[in-house]
């Protein structure tokens, strides 16, 4: 594939490619349907993102929980995204959209590559917190409460908080409609 966005055809061409399940391919559905919502929206109050880059990255997310269902799958996923020749772009979306992103350091102590794995921009914040949006077990919007409160009951207080900064950006750039 080229350094081009893929369409929403092939990037679950991709998805189905590198195995992953049917259940992971409809999450990355509804994560993308979430993510173009917030993207509209967005761009009504005069936000300038891609909004192809936020579909690519959105279906893309989960493409590393075809090899791993723990947390490094951001980090397997970017892996399979540049082995896939996806554009940087995208792989930058999948290896920071996990638990609303990690530090530096937290990533040095999971033993990752060296790298930034915190969403800057628009268009890695939008599926990263989309993500975040959707109930796994029934595939389905949720508040972002359900995610937050899931976060800190197992533990991950710093994840809890950086879900709920996220949630705070977004729905003041939205004026609470997040």
């Amino acid at each position: 594939m080229s350094k081009a966005l893929p369409s929403r055809e092939q990037a679950i061409e991709l998805l189905k490619k590198n195995h992953c399940s049917p259940h992971v391919i409809s999450h990355c559905i509804v994560v993308t349907e979430i993510s173009l919502e917030i993207c509209s929206q967005l761009k009504k109050k005069g936000f300038d993102l891609d909004r192809g880059l936020v579909e690519a990255g959105a279906l893309l997310h989960d493409i590393g929980r075809s090899k791993s269902n723990a947390v490094d799958h951001g980090v397997v996923g970017a892996q399979i995204a540049k082995q896939e020749g996806l554009p940087e772009t995208v792989a930058d979306i999948i290896r920071k959209h996990v638990g609303g992103g990690f530090t530096a350091e937290e990533a040095a102590e999971l033993g990752w590559p060296v790298g930034d794995y915190m969403p800057t921009n628009l268009e890695e914040k939008v599926v990263s917190y989309a993500d975040k949006l959707v109930d796994n077990s029934k595939r389905k919007r949720v508040p972002i409460s359900f995610e937050v409160e899931r976060l800190k009951a197992k533990g991950h207080i710093e994840a809890a908080e950086r879900v709920e900064k996220l949630h705070e950006e977004l729905s003041a750039m939205l004026g609470d409609q997040a």
